[in-house]
């Protein structure tokens, strides 16, 4: 059960900063130790001293953002969302190039470029994102080129349990966000996601992961099998089809484009870390070198269908472009 506001505020927050600060007093403990445990395992697997690093780096800035919200806080700008949308800029920013220079992470994503008329329309026009859901860090990342790439305001529906981390907890709580808990329903989520869609601007971005989910060989078979008794044969069919993905679910995206039909769609592909799905994956598995491929379709809204059944199919389509995109991507490495 997730702790009352005031709480988390007074122990969680406090709590980073303390333990940020022992860290860094101790890093060089922590080196050492790890760098020595490491020796026994070959050198693809030293990771050890790797986590330290980023982990320290995270905390530090988990603790400057923390310190930063005092500051607005105080200073009665708490409200003002321009500059906590910059302050996660600059998070991400930092996290990003931290992950560059420790886990020498480099992405390369793919889009049209776009013609003068083009660019113009998409400053003036909202967007709803649709991306899968894969690997570790999608959200950060995905979030971090929409605000530096896209120049946009991104707002998401999240899970209730991600208020435990104290900076994500004051920040995104500050801003048009929505978190739920898991006994809310299916049926809280499609209401937020149509409040989130439905007050957007032309310089925001909603963010949905129609899977639920990151892909599991498991919850794939689950959801086919949902899909079955729901009588829905011809999903189900086009579900068994891809073997990548999880079939996405229509009402999140739909309820999105029906509450601001002026809004462009983009879908997003990402591959690289998609078998890096638990701490225990990340620790066995992550290379020395991490890369991630990533590709984004825009769809302008004129181009979207208006019929449910219509973009219901639609949706499919571009899920099984996304698995056909990501069958070659793996090929390509092999």
């Amino acid at each position: 059960m997730l702790p009352p506001r005031i709480l988390r505020r007074l122990v969680l927050a406090p709590l980073v900063i303390e333990v940020t600060v022992f860290m860094l007093v101790t890093l060089p403990f922590w080196l050492v130790v790890t760098a020595a445990a490491s020796l026994r395992l070959p050198p693809p697997q030293r990771r050890g001293p790797r986590f330290v690093w980023f982990g320290v780096a995270w905390l530090t800035l988990e603790s400057a953002v923390l310190i930063a919200c005092l500051w607005l806080w105080v200073a009665g700008g708490a409200r003002r969302q321009e500059r906590h949308y910059g302050l996660i800029k600059w998070f991400l920013s930092k996290v990003y190039a931290a992950a560059v220079r420790i886990f020498r992470l480099s992405t390369d994503i793919e889009e049209p470029e776009p013609t003068e008329e083009e660019l113009a329309a998409r400053l003036t026009r909202p967007i709803i994102v649709l991306s899968r859901h894969a690997g570790p860090g999608d959200s950060f990342l995905l979030i971090y080129h929409l605000l530096s790439r896209y120049r946009r305001r991104p707002r998401i529906v999240m899970k209730a349990a991600l208020q435990y981390d104290p900076s994500l907890d004051v920040v995104v709580n500050r801003l048009p966000n929505a978190f739920v808990s898991r006994k809310s329903g299916q049926t809280r989520i499609i209401d937020e996601i149509r409040h989130l869609s439905a007050t957007m601007s032309d310089q925001d971005a909603l963010v949905i992961f129609p899977e639920g989910g990151n892909f599991t060989p498991r919850r794939r078979r689950l959801a086919i099998r949902r899909l079955e008794e729901k009588g829905l044969d011809a999903e189900a069919e086009r579900a068994r089809g891809m073997d990548h993905l999880l079939p996405p679910r229509p009402n999140g995206a739909i309820e999105a484009i029906e509450a601001c039909p002026t809004a462009d769609v983009i879908f997003v592909a990402h591959t690289g870390l998609d078998d890096l799905i638990t701490m225990g994956d990340v620790w066995r598995k992550l290379p020395i070198a991490a890369h991630i491929t990533a590709k984004w379709w825009r769809v302008p809204a004129g181009e979207i269908p208006h019929r449910r059944a219509d973009r219901v199919r639609w949706l499919y389509d571009h899920w099984e472009q996304i698995d056909a995109w990501i069958a070659a991507q793996r090929l390509a490495r092999t």
